[in-house]
């Protein structure tokens, strides 16, 4: 199963329309993880274009993207829990392992910051962010692939 990853869009300021190396990225996907700043409903929309969107509600969205704060999803036997504000790195594996403690996998963004990391029997991933990315030196998504419940792999992945 190929699993796109998404954070932090910020639709319309950063997000206009999905951008080319993203879209084509998109193509192929058997689902989409967003991990929360979307912003505006459109985009989720846009996104369903190409697979099954599954979304959590970020700090910047609105009362009109309707998404859970926390959640959890079986992609391909794999169970993984998503949420947008995963706090300070400082405990981050523990904390985010309590809060899901059935998952494989956990979804996280809000810090525009990549990272792919394992621990304590959990592996933990942020996309970064494909349209505003900060500090970082390029704009960002993940790309994952499951396979009979076994994340077999993750990357990070320039867009701009």
């Amino acid at each position: 199963m190929n699993v796109v990853v998404l954070s932090d869009t910020h639709a319309p300021r950063r997000w206009k329309s999905c951008p080319p190396l993203v879209a084509d990225r998109l193509r192929g996907a058997d689902a989409i993880l967003h991990a929360g700043d979307v912003c505006v409903p459109s985009v989720l929309e846009e996104l369903a274009v190409f697979a099954p969107v599954h979304v959590v509600k970020g700090n910047n969205d609105g009362p009109d993207v309707v998404a859970p704060e926390t959640l959890e999803v079986t992609l391909d036997g794999l169970r993984v829990g998503m949420i947008h504000d995963s706090g300070p790195a400082q405990g981050r594996l523990g904390r985010m392992r309590r809060l899901f403690p059935d998952a494989g996998l956990v979804v996280f963004g809000h810090s525009h910051i990549p990272l792919d990391e394992s621990g304590e029997g959990l592996r933990i991933f942020n996309p970064g962010s494909p349209t505003d990315r900060r500090r970082q030196p390029y704009g960002t998504i993940g790309m994952l692939t499951i396979e009979r419940g076994v994340l077999t792999e993750a990357r990070i992945v320039r867009v701009t």
